[in-house]
C-alpha cells in the first residue's frame, strides 16, 4: 500500500492518478477516523482494500475549541501514523510535488 500525506489541496489526489486508477483511491481518511473505536482495525481494511490510501496532514494548524473537533483531529492523526506504518511506501505531497518519505517514489 502506498500512504499519500501532505496539506489540504496540495495535490495529493492528483499526483495518486498517477500511480493508480481512481477505484484503487482510498477516500480521504480524515473523515473516516472520527468516532472510529478500532483506528489499528481501520488501517488494518484500509491497507487490505486499497493501493493507494490518502490523508490530510491535520498536526499544523489552529487547534479546534470543540471537544469533538478536538478528538477527531487526534483520532486522524493517530490514523494517520497506524497507517505510516503498514505502508511499503509513504510519500508527502506539497505544492503538488512529491516527496518520499519511506521507500521510494513509484
Amino acid at each position: 500500500m502506498i500512504f499519500i500525506t501532505g496539506p489540504l489541496f496540495s495535490g495529493k489526489r492528483t499526483y495518486a492518478r498517477t500511480i493508480c486508477g481512481e477505484d484503487e483511491i482510498c477516500p480521504d481518511t480524515r473523515d473516516l477516523a472520527a468516532g472510529e473505536k478500532d483506528l489499528p482495525a481501520l488501517a488494518d481494511r484500509l491497507a487490505a482494500q486499497y493501493k493507494v490510501v490518502i490523508s490530510t496532514e491535520v498536526g499544523s494548524g489552529v487547534v479546534p475549541a470543540d471537544a469533538d473537533e478536538r478528538a477527531a483531529r487526534e483520532a486522524a492523526g493517530r490514523l494517520a501514523c497506524l497507517l505510516a506504518e503498514r505502508a511499503d511506501t509513504v510519500i508527502r505531497v506539497f505544492c503538488g510535488l512529491p516527496m518520499a518519505l519511506k521507500g521510494e517514489l513509484p
